[in-house]
């Protein structure tokens, strides 16, 4: 499997103001981490362009960033409902057994016995621990925490995890 060059860190959602000022909606855990970015990559359908912040603030739920160089609405305004990107250098620090959701999404998943049990489809954001969503051929769509009781291992290099199915999580 060909891992991302790239992590989407957020969307562009409307413009603010008439500066070039836009609104984004961050698809990452902590939105301050854009204080620490230099740059990130516009991802426009057809190209990655590199764009490099000026100021970040905060409104509601989103980031305003205002990029060098994009002074007008006009200028940023097409960009609308874009993704932006970061390197996987510029990436997070992630602890052990944490991984980004590129990595693990079509994950094969095998049970602790070694039998294939389905293809990682999905990702559900919980308040206590995620919940990934196993598609299977034998139980349709199961679900399994993101616990250590139930996620023994996960290999990113041969594209495998391994569960243990707890009684109960499938009927």
């Amino acid at each position: 499997m060909q891992q991302n060059e790239y992590l989407q860190v957020g969307v562009i959602t409307s413009t603010h103001g008439i500066r070039g000022e836009v609104k984004v909606f961050p698809t990452t855990d902590d939105p301050s981490r854009f204080e620490d970015l230099k740059e990130v990559v516009l991802d426009t359908g057809k190209e990655y362009r590199k764009l490099a912040i000026e100021g970040v603030k905060y409104f509601k739920q989103f980031v305003i960033l205002k990029f060098k160089g994009i002074d007008n609405i006009n200028d940023i305004e097409k960009y609308r409902k874009m993704p932006l990107l970061v390197s996987r250098e510029d990436a997070v620090e992630l602890e052990d057994d944490e991984y980004f959701m590129a990595d693990i999404l079509e994950m094969d998943v095998y049970t602790d016995g070694g039998e294939f049990f389905g293809t990682l489809t999905d990702i559900l954001e919980t308040g206590a621990n995620d919940v990934y969503v196993i598609d299977t051929k034998e139980h349709g769509e199961v679900l399994i925490p993101a616990i250590k009781d139930c996620i023994l291992d996960v290999n990113t290099e041969e594209n495998k995890m391994t569960i243990h199915l707890m009684d109960g999580l499938i009927s």
